[in-house]
């Protein structure tokens, strides 16, 4: 039986193209395997508090205050979420070149030294091997190629903090083109469904 972390970001509601495919996975997930445990966190509906001043102590040094034990007890929560699973899901729409701000609070609560990764005298070492993860990525242009490819603070970031834990066997399915038009939208999320079904399988 697999365990599947699914994260939605998109704050488009029932427009979000994000969240549609994310819904798409999942289904096709729970189809190729009935038993699959699926934990779903919906990063925009119930988002989490960005780090502040009297909170960051929590995930980044020993809690004292209450507020930095809310903040480490929040932390401890979604790591527990994420360690237990085996495949992540993640909804992650282009916003303003990079990924939405919700979905980069939850990467502040798990990348916990010690917990998500370490550093050694060979250098950082991610703790959290062996999970799969599929990220999905939607776009209302064309960035996997051409003159605005430089860009793309999305992708690269996500990967690097994805892999920096240790999370390297990650797929990146792009639906973009979105806003060229319905012919350009439609062969796009024909190309990204058909590649999520192979992720699923």
């Amino acid at each position: 039986m697999s365990k599947v972390l699914v994260l939605n970001s998109s704050v488009s509601g029932e427009a979000s193209v994000s969240r549609t495919l994310v819904a798409d996975t999942v289904a096709a997930i729970r189809s190729n395997d009935p038993r699959a445990q699926i934990i779903q966190r919906d990063l925009a509906a119930s988002p989490l508090p960005h780090l502040l001043p009297e909170t960051v102590a929590g995930v980044r040094a020993e809690p004292t205050t209450d507020a930095e034990h809310a903040a480490r007890a929040l932390s401890d929560e979604l790591v527990a979420e994420l360690k237990d699973a085996d495949t992540l899901v993640i909804g992650a729409p282009m916003y303003n070149f990079g990924m939405p701000s919700q979905l980069k609070a939850w990467f502040d609560y798990v990348l916990r030294a010690g917990i998500a990764f370490k550093y050694s005298e060979a250098g950082p070492e991610g703790l959290l091997k062996g999970k799969r993860a599929v990220v999905i990525e939607t776009r209302g242009g064309l960035y996997s190629e051409g003159p605005a490819a430089a860009m793309d603070s999305q992708e690269p970031h996500l990967r690097t903090l994805l892999g920096f834990m240790g999370i390297t066997d990650v797929t990146f399915v792009l639906a973009e083109k979105l806003a060229f038009g319905d012919d350009a939208k439609a062969a796009s999320l024909a190309a990204a469904r058909e590649e999520l079904q192979r992720f699923a399988a």
